[in-house]
């Protein structure tokens, strides 16, 4: 699974600090939700390079969560949820839109935690050729579905490595963020487990998404 395509890693902006390792990962999707705040998503495809640094995130576990797509057990679909860690879970919602998760806790036991929003740090003149319809950079990442778009994930991404050095898609921890401004809140659009507060982002960050609560099952 995943882009087989394979190009050599490229210097990225100073907010990355180095590519994570698996086992940093392999914990539970609330701890791993906390952690990825300002780490760095680089994704290389044919027509350049993108990275963002994550704003915001929402925690899934499995069998305990409702609001989960692992919720039921496994599927085809959800298969790369079940671990292990350190692997991107990519899902089309809505018949229009992809959204991309990062596998934590161990393997077989499922987790993932979806990224909902960041800011551009490299790459900019692709991410704004990718979405051109965004009012301001603020707006190139701001939710799943523009997250995705603007770093270029699609289908074949699902199950990509991010700790594999060679990737073309890798994940970076970024500099320490201070926990006072790392904010919690129920997750947004699920019909399911409203009200359980694994949505976090980092407060007065403007590419953080607005609050909806959901009415319909995303997940």
């Amino acid at each position: 699974m995943g882009s087989s395509r394979r190009v050599p890693p490229r210097a990225l902006h100073q907010a990355a600090v180095r590519q994570l390792h698996r086992d940093e990962l392999a914990i539970d999707p609330v701890d791993a939700a906390k952690l990825l705040l300002g780490c760095v998503l680089e994704v290389s495809t044919d027509d350049g390079t993108v990275g963002v640094r994550l704003t915001e995130v929402e925690a899934y576990r499995g069998a305990d969560d409702p609001a989960s797509h692992c919720y039921r057990g496994k599927t085809p679909r959800n298969e790369v949820m079940f671990g292990p860690a350190g692997h991107l879970y990519v899902y089309f919602v809505y018949g229009m839109h992809f959204c991309a998760n990062v596998v934590s806790l161990t393997d077989g036991v499922p987790g993932a935690v979806l990224l909902r929003a960041g800011d551009v740090v490299s790459g900019l003149d692709v991410a704004k050729a990718r979405r051109p319809a965004a009012r301001s950079v603020n707006e190139l990442a701001k939710g799943p579905a523009r997250l995705t778009s603007v770093l270029g994930l699609r289908r074949d991404h699902n199950g990509a490595d991010l700790t594999a050095p060679d990737a073309t898609v890798r994940l970076y921890a970024g500099d320490p963020v201070d926990d006072e401004t790392v904010h919690s809140g129920p997750r947004v659009g699920v019909a399911l487990a409203k009200d359980v507060p694994w949505r976090f982002w980092l407060n007065g960050a403007p590419s953080v998404s607005a609050y909806r609560r959901g009415a319909k099952r995303r997940r």
